[in-house]
């Protein structure tokens, strides 16, 4: 009798322990603050940024050498509003200096974000899984069966299949009835038609992120430090040609650490510090165009002109469709894959973040994704998304009936894009955001697709499978008309389907959807293996080397590159030490 109570209040014990686990998140062993950094210590490899692929690529490479994993900002497992996804906008909305989103506004006028976190991108987005498809693979000379195995690794822990609701089922309906065929039903693959998409938010809401990654990770073969601000790469030389050789980077309370690599031919430097953050490190490490450095006093260690050039952004435009019925809660989870060069999704419901009613739930009524508090604002060309007219936004919100937030939005965005920019540094300070332009819609085929998607969205609107959340001819009820600054885009453009019209609404509406990528391209800035041309010990594995977002949305495919890449180096690296190979 008394093994059978003490067996029971010992599984009882380890149902809570695992129950507060859970509620406090993950507390890895190898992970800890770098002011408990040593001032000095040595790796095989040293990664920068642990982000959608940094993360997967330190888990990977720590399974036979010691990695070390340096973070700009804090673990997610100690904001329960990163891993919420009823909290999704207090995130992005948050501008303070301690928060996992960093916002930056580029020269195009248009607000965006950057993650500041550990598992980056991961933390901050609206969640959406799909790979890339068979043709981006082919053209980066992936191998396709490694490809596979390392999207499986990923998936096995953060992807999920989402239940959808009747919103996100009569948009999938729509999106069939017009034509955006076929119907592929759920998959992660990406495919022309129409799909259920995977999520990386679990049937509870809870995100999961690519630092859950880091569990498959060598407890003994990896340290992981938060609050670690690198300031720049130390490089060597060997004859003339540079050698990246350790890191030098900061903790939160000041303190300079230094982190070399040990002696051998294959350790190397990893720059993962996302499409603004590893482009600005090179730069202000002495590697990018020699005139811009020049400006700032620093001292040239390489002439790299493709060093912040090639910065795209897809650019997401969208319609708000009030609805007659209630709507559920639903972040992107359908996608209509157009051959055009257009997908065309949805989120639906509002307040997202409230749990209360009265005058406390109108403090924080929101369109979630869409919501003004995010600096998505689209009512205004993005040259006028003024901290004031932001204001003016959120106010509107607060005035207008609930009858006026019970709907969704369904967006397109454009392939690509061909539209490109280039990034520069602002300052010397590595936390400081850079400047970028992204020159959204300077390419005519991207306008193209964008006034064909907007003209998409019209038809799906005016389905009879949507017909349940849509008021008949777009009339908009006139309790919603209380106020000029209803911070949503409605059908209201002026010439209707007319090409030039929908390119204007284009112009004037375009938003960010968090996809941008480029300024250390393949071919341009890197190789095919991702070594940086030029300097030895040295890549870049991130989003910042792709020269077009894969697939719908890029983290699935950010985080399968982690993982590609870490195999892939330590096969290599096996084989050549075998056989006495130097690189």
């Amino acid at each position: 009798m008394a093994f059978l109570v003490a067996t029971t209040l010992f599984l009882f014990g380890q149902l809570l322990l695992c129950f507060s686990q859970q509620v406090r998140g993950v507390n890895y062993t190898f992970m800890r603050e770098a002011v408990e950094a040593p001032v000095m210590a040595y790796y095989d490899y040293i990664i920068i940024g642990g982000g959608t692929a940094g993360c997967p690529l330190a888990a990977t490479l720590s399974e036979r050498y010691r990695v070390l994993l340096l973070e700009r900002g804090g673990s997610p497992y100690d904001d329960a509003r990163v891993l919420n996804m009823t909290h999704f906008a207090d995130v992005l909305a948050d501008t303070s200096g301690a928060s996992p989103s960093q916002r930056f506004v580029s020269e195009d006028g248009v607000i965006n974000a950057r993650p500041r976190v550990l598992g980056g991108g991961s933390c901050i987005n609206a969640g959406f899984f799909t790979r890339a498809g068979p043709g981006y693979v082919r053209a980066l000379g992936w191998d396709p069966k490694e490809v596979v195995s390392a999207y499986q690794w990923v998936e096995d822990v953060v992807a999920f299949q989402p239940e959808l609701g009747p919103w996100q089922a009569a948009l999938r309906r729509g999106l069939l009835e017009i034509g955006v065929v076929p119907d592929n039903g759920f998959t992660y693959d990406h495919i022309l038609g129409t799909k259920v998409g995977g999520s990386i938010f679990d049937a509870q809401g809870r995100r999961h992120t690519a630092a859950d990654l880091l569990r498959y990770s060598r407890p003994d073969g990896i340290d992981v430090f938060l609050r670690a601000r690198v300031a720049r790469i130390v490089f060597s030389r060997k004859g003339t040609k540079p050698v990246a050789r350790g890191v030098l980077y900061h903790d939160a309370r000041g303190g300079s650490h230094m982190a070399y690599l040990n002696h051998g031919a294959r350790n190397e430097i990893i720059l993962s510090a996302g499409a603004l953050g590893s482009p600005q490190l090179l730069m202000l490490s002495g590697v990018g165009p020699a005139d811009h450095l020049e400006e700032f006093g620093i001292s040239l260690v390489l002439d790299h002109p493709g060093v912040g050039q090639g910065m795209s952004d897809n650019p997401m435009n969208a319609i708000y469709v009030p609805s007659p019925s209630p709507v559920e809660l639903s972040l992107i989870q359908v996608v209509g894959i157009t051959r055009f060069g257009s997908y065309i999704e949805g989120a639906s419901g509002s307040d997202w973040n409230s749990r209360t009613s009265g005058a406390a739930a109108a403090q924080v009524r929101s369109f979630g994704m869409f919501s003004p508090q995010t600096g998505q604002l689209a009512t205004v060309p993005p040259k006028q998304r003024t901290p004031e007219a932001i204001a003016r936004a959120v106010e509107a919100m607060r005035q207008v009936p609930d009858a006026a937030l019970r709907g969704g939005f369904i967006l397109e965005k454009v392939l690509g894009p061909q539209s490109t920019g280039r990034l520069a540094l602002r300052n010397l300070d590595p936390d400081d955001n850079p400047t970028v332009s992204f020159n959204y819609f300077s390419h005519p085929d991207d306008l193209r697709r964008c006034a064909a998607g907007i003209a998409t969205i019209e038809r799906v609107i005016r389905s009879r499978a949507f017909s349940r959340f849509a008021y008949p001819n777009f009339a908009f009820p006139a309790t919603i008309n209380v106020t000029a600054e209803f911070p949503a885009n409605l059908m209201r453009m002026r010439g209707g389907s007319d090409p030039r019209a929908l390119e204007q609404f284009c112009r004037d509406t375009v938003m960010t959807i968090w996809h941008y990528h480029g300024g250390c391209q393949v071919g341009r800035v890197v190789d095919r293996d991702y070594r940086v041309l030029g300097i030895e010990a040295l890549r870049v594995i991130d989003g910042s080397t792709f020269n077009a977002s894969p697939g719908t949305n890029p983290q699935a495919t950010v985080m399968m590159l982690g993982r590609y890449m870490g195999v892939k180096i330590q096969k290599e690296r096996m084989i050549a030490e075998g056989s006495g190979i130097e690189p």
